[in-house]
Order: C-alpha cells, then structure tokens, then sequence
C-alpha cells in the first residue's frame, strides 16, 4: 500500500506564493492598454485573442487559487477534510487554448499561458492523487450505504 499523500502547509505556501506571481503576471500581460497599433481588422483580431486567452488564463489562474486557498484553510482548521473532499475540489481547466489565438500574442504571452497551464495540471494531478486516499472517517451516508448493501440478498437470474 502507497503512503498516504501528505499536502503540507509548505507546500501550499509555496504554490499559493507561486500562484500569486503568476496571477499578477497574467494580469499585466493581458491588460489591453497601450497595445496594438495595427489595421482595423487585425487589430480586431488580436483584441479578440487578448480577450479570449486573457480570461482562459485568468479562470485558470483564478481555480488555482481557490483550490490553494481551500487548503490553506483546511490545513488552519478552519474546514474539515470533509468539507475540502466535498467542496475544495480543482475545477477544470476548461477548454484548451486556441492555437489560432495563441499565433496572435506575443511570445512572453504565449510562454505565460504555457506556464499557467502547467501549474494547474501540476495542482490537478497533487489534487488527484490526494483524493484517491481513503479519506479518514466514512460519512454517513455511505456507512448507511454499505450496511444496506451487505445486507440485501442479491438476485438471482431466472
């Protein structure tokens, strides 16, 4: 049997700390003032993979948090392992990127989006991996759901 995965308070600081810098990042590369000077419909073009990757990105950045911050409440007691199983949860990270829009930033843009995505499939498999544990005490429910099934003679074919 594998040891159990242990998520430690220096763990998630140094993601949480990680997660802050990047999402400062993410807001100044995709902040679109002072940018793009070009024709009418390119410039429409590449507003519209700012936006778009923009609030990929942010979303991303934003379910990283969220997760962290989960976790770092979890681990102050300020929520149960049941509440964090039930609710604290890494969202998706949703649809990929659009290779066409991507064409359209600039490269410390793309390589930022590239990081992003990283760091959420970094936290997505630590969050796997940590669920896949037994979690410390069965809720009731599924004691009640066990008992039953124990109990219930199973059909037979006819």
């Amino acid at each position: 049997m594998n040891p159990p995965v242990m998520i430690s308070a220096r763990i998630v600081e140094t993601l949480y700390s990680e997660a802050l810098v990047l999402s400062d990042q993410v807001r100044a590369a995709f902040s679109l003032s002072d940018r793009i000077a070009l024709e009418d419909t390119e410039e429409d073009l590449v507003r519209v993979a700012h936006s778009s990757e923009g609030l990929r990105t942010t979303t991303r950045m934003m379910h990283a948090v969220a997760w962290l911050l989960n976790h770092r409440a979890f681990l102050m007691g300020e929520l149960t392992e049941f509440q964090l199983r039930r609710y604290g949860k890494l969202a998706p990270d949703g649809r990929r990127s659009d290779p066409r829009h991507l064409a359209l930033l600039e490269p410390e843009v793309r390589a930022l989006v590239a990081e992003t995505a990283r760091f959420h499939a970094r936290l997505r498999r630590l969050d796997e991996t940590w669920r896949r544990q037994v979690p410390a005490a069965t809720g009731a429910i599924e004691r009640l759901r066990a008992r039953i099934e124990g109990r219930m003679p199973q059909q037979q074919a006819v």
